[in-house]
């Protein structure tokens, strides 16, 4: 196989994976996982490694293969895929790291954020109510959320020890962060 697909190539491979072919799937996967590795590496994430993005990709393929369009180079399709899964994933991050500063989740309420510098009371109130709304989450969130947040495990070591992905891991993230800002 090419390293790439001509357009009569994309043309008649496109039709075989949305007529549910493997072997076209196959093939698409041989030509494109290495390339595609390659520039997932170039983005920075700090909870999914490339491959994830690769898989997913190759995922999103098989599960939307009728959306492809065999009139356009499927390399093309391939890497916008691709990008849009890693651009998606980044700007997740970020959104969960703006929520991670419990200053900025949990202020004391009609205060500036300047006069909370050393005072015990205010800082009880802040844990009390972090451990208040905490209380209130679904019990995988509060424990995944308590697991990263409380005491730092990485999405990876929390997928090894609960069992789940780390996908899962990151929403269940987000909307506890949502949660608790929401309710400040």
């Amino acid at each position: 196989m090419n390293p790439g697909l001509d357009k009569l190539a994309t043309y008649f491979i496109v039709k075989a994976l949305k007529n549910g072919d493997l072997s076209a799937y196959e093939k698409i996967y041989k030509a494109y996982y290495s390339r595609l590795f390659n520039f997932a590496r170039k983005f920075q994430s700090t909870s999914s490694e490339p491959d994830d993005f690769v898989q997913q990709t190759f995922m999103n393929i098989w599960e939307k293969k009728e959306l492809l369009d065999e009139n356009i180079l499927l390399e093309k399709q391939i890497y916008v895929i691709c990008k849009n899964i890693i651009l998606n994933h980044i700007k997740r991050e970020q959104k969960m790291q703006s929520y991670s500063n419990l200053d900025d989740v949990l202020p004391y309420p009609g205060e500036d954020q300047s006069t909370l510098e050393g005072s015990n009371e205010e800082d009880n109130w802040k844990k009390n109510k972090l451990a208040s709304l905490i209380d209130q989450l679904p019990e995988k969130r509060k424990e995944v959320y308590l697991l990263h947040k409380l005491n730092n495990l990485s999405y990876e070591e929390i997928s090894e020890s609960l069992g789940i992905s780390k996908k899962t891991i990151a929403n269940h993230i987000y909307l506890a962060s949502v949660f608790i800002k929401e309710r400040v």
